[in-house]
């Protein structure tokens, strides 16, 4: 008898826990992806200020699952899902057929209708995302360096970062770094110190799934490295030349985004009932309804916790995810018992503001600070997938700790901002 094929979707943190939690299982597990590596993505922020190189924090798939033989990596670009037939649609490849199916898309950002701020506002999701602005970052101290004295110096180094959540404050805490410790002296004809960093949020304070008193803490700390806070500031129009914010013009030629996410279109492959930023809403198992064998978890799913309350789009929660769906498949496949309803272990969410500064909200207790910073990075190093990951992001943080250098500032071409 023919074992039962289980299709994943996505090398993200939720499929390849889910993947994982699979192995030994008595089924043939396809894990798709259009990368061929697994990325950490809460320091993918960090290849973008040129803290960290890419390799540091991600690792490929195939390396990972090496050991797992009941595993098959396919790199291909999903397109869309024939529910009914049972088959998984990848671009320029021939259908996979599965008995059951995951998915673990992720999310994109969205600008909320405004697409074409998106040529003018890059974003921050994948490698090349980070190398992309790591390229406009760096570039523009070369090029202001190199155009001294010429009206558009201004914009070139006004950075400005839209979006007050965790990425946006880490963003915008590590320029200033970047600006003020790390490039010092570095210049001759400009002072980087003299950049100027603007952190717009629409709502009335940063970080707003924290508690206010963190919140606080992140704006005093974002402010004393020189970032300008704007607070119930919503954004009017983005293009090549700077922004429209509030009532205030800024003429800037590095705009970031880091405001809202859309999630991947799986409710559309399904035809699915969807939340109001795309995710498909799922049951208590994580199954879409009327579909029992497909599953969908992470930042592409919408879970409904209890009490009015949808889980989020964190890491541990596409991880925590990704295991209880791998482990029911396994028990299912088994003849086991069916498993009891989903159920979020919340082991508490942190932020990182710069250097020595960070918040960590525990529930019933929080931190600030250098305690706060030193346990967000122990976590952050015990989260990443393998040893060679772990030496090499220890090794750049300690030189960085001790010389406030960066390790991975190189540019490969040369060209405006």
């Amino acid at each position: 008898m023919a074992k039962p094929c289980i299709v994943i979707v996505g090398a993200g943190f939720g499929g390849m826990a889910a993947v994982k939690a699979l192995k030994h299982a008595a089924a043939d597990v396809i894990l798709i992806d259009r990368t061929n590596h697994h990325l950490f993505q809460p320091l993918l922020y960090q290849v973008a200020t040129a803290a960290l190189s890419p390799a540091d924090i991600a690792t490929a798939t195939r390396a990972l699952l090496r050991h797992q033989k009941n595993v098959t990596v396919v790199m291909g670009e999903v397109t869309g899902v024939d529910a009914d037939r049972g088959l998984v649609k990848i671009a320029d490849m021939p259908d996979v057929a599965f008995d059951y199916l995951v998915i673990a898309t992720g999310a994109g950002y969205s600008f909320f209708g405004n697409e074409a701020w998106a040529a003018s506002a890059p974003v921050l999701k994948s490698l090349d995302d980070a190398l992309a602005i790591r390229e406009r970052l760096l570039g523009a101290f070369e090029w202001a360096e190199s155009h001294h004295g010429q009206p558009d110096a201004l914009g070139a180094l006004t950075f400005v970062v839209v979006g007050g959540g965790p990425t946006g404050v880490e963003m915008a805490g590590t320029i200033a770094e970047l600006s003020r410790s790390t490039l010092a002296g570095d210049f001759r004809k400009i002072d980087p110190a003299s950049a100027r960093i603007i952190l717009f949020e629409a709502g009335p304070r940063l970080l707003s799934a924290f508690p206010p008193a963190l919140s606080d803490y992140a704006r005093s700390a974002l402010e004393k490295l020189g970032v300008e806070v704007r607070t119930e500031t919503s954004v009017g129009r983005i293009d090549d030349r700077g922004l429209v914010a509030g009532s205030e013009r800024i003429q800037s030629n590095n705009i970031l985004w880091c405001a809202g996410t859309a999630a991947r279109p799986a409710a559309g492959w399904l035809g699915a009932e969807a939340a109001r930023n795309g995710a498909v809403k799922v049951q208590g198992d994580c199954s879409i309804p009327g579909h029992p064998n497909i599953f969908a978890l992470g930042d592409v799913s919408s879970f409904d916790a209890g009490g009015g309350r949808t889980l989020s789009g964190l890491a541990p929660i596409a991880k925590q995810q990704g295991v209880y769906v791998g482990r029911l498949l396994k028990a299912r496949i088994a003849g086991g018992r069916a498993t009891a309803r989903f159920r979020y272990r919340d082991l508490g969410t942190m932020a990182v503001i710069g250097r020595s500064h960070a918040v960590a909200d525990f529930g019933w207790f929080q931190l600030t600070g250098f305690l706060a910073w030193l346990t967000w990075s122990l976590v952050h190093l015990m989260l990443l997938v393998d040893f060679r990951s772990r030496l090499m992001v220890y090794l750049n943080w300690s030189w960085a700790w001790f010389t406030y250098g960066r390790g991975a500032r190189l540019l490969t071409r040369a060209g405006r901002p």
